[in-house]
């Protein structure tokens, strides 16, 4: 399900460039598109690592 994270991401992000800017070029479109797709992929390995981080540490006493 990473893959289409990812471009549903990169479709996000060029939807959101259309709203902004209506008369986007194909190159603004192109950069949002990549912007997204590599931000859903940062997004998804911090949670990951975020996770991890925390089974990793023993429960403290409150």
């Amino acid at each position: 399900m990473g893959l289409l994270n990812e471009i549903i991401g990169a479709v996000v992000a060029v939807e959101g460039a259309e709203k902004l800017d209506p008369d986007a070029s194909f190159l603004t479109k192109g950069i949002a598109a990549v912007v997204g797709f590599e931000g859903v992929k940062a997004v998804t390995n911090h949670m990951d690592k975020s996770e991890a981080d925390n089974a990793a540490q023993p429960d403290q006493p409150a």
